[in-house]
């Protein structure tokens, strides 16, 4: 009996914290549907929040009553690295305290921090913890490609830096989930099952939503393969986690 219990508690925090980064907010709305269809919940970082319309502003409220997150993704998009390089106040004045004035007048207050183009380093880390970001979230990919090779290829499941240990770490890598990440159906289950059975959140993120191959430079996930992750989620049981929710589980 006793083993029982233990193993009901081994898989009550397994989970997985879904992110979509940039300004795609119409496109994101648009899946609320399928987001309800399996009670899941997730986080919308965005950037240049400077060009955020009433509309934009409404849906995006309607999507944090739902209960997702509105996190940040910068000001401007810009080379953390090299902005901060000319000191810390000339990053937080471009890339910081602008757009978060702006979301701040759409009446969001973000807790959340999506590197963009995964760019950082510690002293980018340190003053973004210093500015009340709970998570700071960077980019991890499962395949890399220079000119065209392939120089490595993992199973996401092989990939421990993608799963968050409830250990109150702050600074996270979500795995890439767009078109060109090359992952597969049977890929993303294994990644799901060792969530669950070590009582992990599997970190995910992508982009725009499309409906066929990229084109014209798009960049983003198949609808359908994301739908495929969370019925495969809800098939498993496992909790859907906003970006803050996570260094805040006990």
């Amino acid at each position: 009996m006793t083993h029982c219990r233990r193993d009901a508690e081994t898989h009550e925090k397994a989970g997985v914290a879904i992110s979509f980064d940039d300004h795609f907010i119409n496109e994101w709305f648009a899946l609320r549907p399928m987001f309800r269809k399996y009670n899941a919940k997730v986080t919308f970082f965005i950037t240049c929040p400077d060009s955020l319309t009433t509309d934009e502003i409404a849906k995006l409220k309607t999507l944090q009553a739902d209960g997702h997150e509105i996190g940040f993704h910068g000001t401007i998009h810009g080379k953390s690295t090299e902005l901060i390089a000319t000191g810390p106040d000339n990053y937080k004045n471009i890339e910081l305290a602008p757009g978060l004035a702006n979301m701040a007048e759409a009446g969001f207050k973000p807790t959340s921090y999506a590197h963009p183009g995964g760019n950082h380093n510690a002293q980018v880390d340190s003053v973004l913890l210093a500015s009340g970001f709970k998570i700071l979230r960077d980019v991890a990919i499962s395949r890399r490609k220079i000119m065209g090779f392939q120089m490595y290829a993992l199973a996401p499941r092989l990939m421990p830096w993608i799963y968050y240990n409830f250990d109150n770490e702050r600074i996270v890598d979500a795995l890439l989930i767009d078109e060109d990440s090359g992952l597969t159906d049977p890929e993303m289950q294994e990644a799901l099952e060792k969530a669950k059975n070590d009582n992990t959140a599997l970190m995910l993120f992508g982009h725009e939503p499309l409906y066929a191959k990229p084109q014209n430079g798009e960049y983003g996930f198949h609808v359908p393969f994301l739908e495929k992750i969370l019925k495969e989620a809800a098939r498993q049981n496992l909790k859907f986690y906003t970006m803050s929710e996570l260094p805040v589980m006990k």
